[in-house]
Order: C-alpha cells, then sequence, then structure tokens
C-alpha cells in the first residue's frame, strides 16, 4: 500500500518545512511506502522552495485558485502518483502529523474516508466565530447525509484511491463538506478519531476577516441547501410566497367579511401570484431532487 500526504500551501514558508519534515518522521516509522506532495497555490513567498528543500514534490499553481480547486489538483497528482491512501493535512502545523496513525488505523479498519475531529479532540486555538461556524456547517451536512458529523470541516483527513476517484467538488471556496456529502450519496464508510489543533502562529491565510469568513461560508451554506437538498431548499423558498399569499388573501377575505369592503384588483392579482409562484417553487425544488437522483 502506498501512501501519499497531501498538503495545500498558499505563503506557508514559516511553517511548511516544520510540517513536512514531522510527516517524514511519521511516516518512516509506518510499514507502506510514502511521500508528501504539496500544492502550492499560487503563493508570492518561497512556499514551493521550501518544500522541494524539505523533500516534498511540489506542483505549483500559476495564481491562487482557492482551497477547493488546490483539493482538485491533490486529488489528481495524487492519483497520477499511485496513492492506495491518500492523508491530507494543512501546511500551518495546527494539526499534528505525528497524529497521521491514528487515521490510518481506521482505513486499515475498514473506513473509506478518516476525518480528524477537532471537536472531539483538542483545541487550543480556534475564534469563536469559527467555532461557531464549524460547528452550524457540521450540522447542515449531518442533515444533508443523515449521520452524526461532529467536524465536516476538518481540513485533516485521510481517504482511499477510490473514494478519491469518485470525489467531485463544485466549490472553489472549500472542498471539506462537498467531500463528505459526496461520498456519503455512494455509501461509503465514514469515520472520525479526535485530533489536536494548535494555535496557529500568525495571521490565516484562508479567513481575511470574520466578516469575510461570514460571508463567503453564508454563501457556501445557501449552496449546499441548493445542490445537496434542494426540496429544503426550494420548498422553504416556496413556502414563504405562500405565507405571504395566504396572510394577504386572509387580511382581503376578513375585510370582506366584516366591513363588505371588496379587494382591489391588484391586491387580489398579487394574493394569487404569491400562491403560484410559491407553489412552483415547491415543484421545481421536487424536479431538482429527482435529478439529483
Amino acid at each position: 500500500m502506498k501512501i501519499v500526504v497531501s498538503i495545500p500551501a498558499y505563503n506557508e514558508e514559516k511553517t511548511l518545512a516544520s510540517v513536512i519534515k514531522r510527516i517524514n518522521a511519521v511516516t518512516k516509522k509506518l510499514k507502506h511506502k510514502s511521500e508528501v506532495i504539496v500544492v502550492d497555490d499560487g503563493s508570492t513567498d518561497k512556499t514551493a522552495e521550501i518544500a522541494k528543500k524539505a523533500g516534498a514534490v511540489v506542483y505549483s499553481h500559476p495564481r491562487n485558485y482557492g482551497l477547493g480547486e488546490t483539493f482538485k489538483t491533490e486529488i489528481d497528482k495524487a492519483l497520477e502518483r499511485k496513492a492506495d491512501v491518500i492523508v491530507h493535512i494543512d501546511a500551518d502545523g495546527q494539526y499534528m502529523p505525528e497524529e497521521i496513525p491514528l487515521l490510518l488505523e481506521k482505513i486499515e479498519k475498514g473506513a473509506d474516508i478518516v476525518l480528524g475531529s477537532r471537536f472531539k479532540g483538542r483545541i487550543e486555538g480556534m475564534s469563536l466565530t469559527k467555532k461557531a461556524g464549524n460547528r452550524i456547517f457540521s450540522l447542515i451536512v449531518s442533515y444533508i447525509i443523515k449521520m452524526n458529523i461532529s467536524d465536516a470541516q476538518t481540513g485533516f483527513r485521510a481517504f482511499t484511491r477510490k473514494v478519491a476517484e469518485e470525489t467531485k467538488i463544485t466549490s472553489a471556496f472549500t472542498y471539506t463538506q462537498d467531500q463528505i456529502i459526496a461520498i456519503s450519496r455512494k455509501k461509503f464508510r465514514i469515520a472520525e478519531v479526535p485530533v489536536t489543533f494548535l494555535k496557529r502562529d500568525g495571521k490565516s491565510r484562508l479567513m481575511k476577516s470574520p466578516l469575510d469568513y461570514g460571508i463567503r461560508g453564508g454563501a457556501n451554506l445557501i449552496r449546499l441547501f441548493r445542490d445537496y437538498a434542494p426540496i429544503t431548499f426550494f420548498g422553504s423558498i416556496g413556502m414563504a410566497f405562500i405565507a405571504a399569499g395566504l396572510a394577504l388573501g386572509s387580511w382581503l377575505l376578513y375585510r370582506f367579511l366584516t366591513l363588505g369592503a371588496i379587494g382591489k384588483t391588484p391586491s387580489i392579482i398579487l394574493t394569487m401570484l404569491l400562491l403560484i409562484i410559491g407553489l412552483q417553487f415547491i415543484l421545481f425544488g421536487f424536479y431538482a431532487d429527482r435529478k439529483r437522483r
């Protein structure tokens, strides 16, 4: 069995060498073949040069494409290098390479993907904003796949070659939820292990500010519902229109029964439009769900 440890990196010259050396120290003790690859996502510092000196195989994007596109490159290159198992870990040193064997142990016991759960383990560095966001995303993913996932956002995970071959990522912002949802629909076995999440040295390259995280995270949340739970997404919009139509219709009926006032034509037309639009949204949700399946 060959293990490829894959690292996405963007301007991580300060921490990357240490992470690679620690990974190599761990994998040398394993009974399997292994190597480290780094996908440099358009870094403007010496990330690629440092990764090569530390012994990693480096692939570089011409510019910064984002986590989702970088993850696609990681998978493609790991498969090209004949990986049987891919371990994905971040370049900033917040995850501990020494815990890689915990993930591999679950793979060897039959899991198809193993998620390193920060919330089941120990968290030393995570803002309240990110904690809340991660919890919300995990609840949404758990709802969509009908399985309890404590940390759907984790960047520390291991998965088999078959999972990699059948993973389809649609978001440029992130890969984390898409991979879990995609493989759950193919009945792959998902497991979690507790891991340590250390305090980051310096500012995050992934989150410019809590506002930036909230905007991008919110947009991705909407996309998740739209793409993977269309009945819930379009049904909720449809019910909102129907509720507005019923409220307006009830008010017109009340005025007619109590005051004898007949509603003006525009109000009656608006009521009908709201009800029809709401019904169309609901029907489209069922249609989208059928097409998705």
